[in-house]
């Protein structure tokens, strides 16, 4: 998980890029790692995607306004170089950040965003709403729908027809995949945030709105959105319309339309501008973001990692967990575990229990 942006009261610090860390789901355990290459500048708001062991980063913003700059590191080969990459052919997006991005077939499909557009590059005003608010002579800043597509295997950029009604421009919403298709959630353009579900054919390049046949959740931005099956999304938390940090978590059937409001052990921690990804069994492990609602008050950054339980555990699973909660009174029978066995069981006891009992413990079996 790579760490970008802390911003304290009218003050932003922007973390350095020169650094990366890894985080072992099953542990729990962190690490970090110095980076080299052509280290891009340090910024908020980019899009991280991953490809064939590639990470690959696009937009953002930074002291000096939006960037259109896409950087990619090798995550395999343990060096952490980073490097630019350079367009082949193409025209790459406007600089913008807030964006989403799919993955498919080799490619890096954008979607969306705010950023700044010349008057020249209005040409059409249902991909571009104008922010009224900021906008200096013939330069304009607002929110788009577009969607842009580098070809990892060309490095060429393209922005492919899109057929079908395309969702209303947009930025920090939420984006994720199922099979070929590329799911947009929410987001906000001008004082709206939204709750919609769309989802583009990547194969035809059609959108489709989704229209839920249950109760859906409530408008929101800087939220996340994670395939957690074949047929499922995982929704968790964001910013409300009232501008209100939201804890909630819901599961989207794509095949029944069917909203479900999950349970979950972190109704005391909402979050916004955070991450999420996929770990072990359908797990979502979502990471840092803010507790309180960042352009107002900038207090409540955080580093915890949070994990949601979306399907039920396998024995397997459930055993493992259940020695982890109680690794202390079941030291001798660690001792009984062949080596494999045990190393996965002494991870879960690490993500269970503190650092010292873990030593102890270690040494006991």
């Amino acid at each position: 998980m790579f760490l970008v942006l802390k911003s304290v009261a009218d003050d932003e610090i922007f973390l350095p890029n020169d650094e990366i860390w890894l985080y072992d789901i099953e542990s729990g355990v962190w690490e970090t790692h110095e980076m080299g290459g052509e280290v891009p500048p340090s910024m908020s708001g980019t899009c991280g995607s991953s490809l064939n062991g590639e990470m690959y980063i696009f937009g953002g913003c930074d002291d000096h306004g939006h960037t259109n700059q896409l950087y990619s590191v090798n995550l395999l080969d343990g060096m952490f170089t980073w490097r630019k990459v350079f367009s082949s052919g193409g025209i790459p997006p406007s600089p913008r950040d807030k964006l989403s991005c799919w993955v498919y077939k080799d490619r890096l499909i954008y979607f969306g965003g705010y950023g700044r557009k010349l008057l020249r590059e209005l040409d059409n005003t249902r991909s571009f709403i104008v922010d009224e608010a900021s906008w200096i002579e013939e330069v304009f800043w607002g929110w788009n729908n577009e969607v842009h597509v580098f070809d990892s295997s060309t490095a060429a950029w393209n922005q492919p027809r899109t057929h079908g009604l395309a969702p209303a421009p947009r930025a920090a919403h939420a984006g994720a995949m199922l099979g070929s298709r590329g799911y947009v959630c929410g987001g906000r353009v001008v004082e709206t945030r939204m709750s919609d579900i769309h989802c583009l054919d990547l194969e035809t390049w059609t959108w489709t709105e989704i229209v839920p046949v249950s109760l859906v959740p409530l408008g929101r931005s800087w939220h996340t959105l994670t395939a957690v099956s074949d047929s499922s999304l995982f929704l968790f938390g964001g910013l409300s319309v009232a501008c209100t940090p939201l804890s909630d978590a819901w599961v989207f059937n794509v095949e029944t339309k069917v909203w479900r409001e999950l349970e979950h052990p972190h109704k005391d921690k909402p979050r916004l501008w955070h991450t999420a990804c996929l770990g072990k069994d359908s797990d979502v492990i979502v990471f840092g973001g803010s507790r309180d609602y960042i352009l107002l008050v900038d207090t409540g950054h955080c580093n915890d990692a949070l994990v949601f339980q979306t399907h039920p555990y396998s024995l397997l699973r459930l055993c493992e967990d259940c020695i982890g909660k109680n690794a202390e009174v079941l030291q001798e029978q660690l001792l009984w575990l062949p080596p494999k066995l045990k190393q996965a069981i002494l991870k879960r006891i690490s993500f269970f229990r503190p650092a010292a009992n873990l030593l102890k413990i270690s040494y006991a079996a």
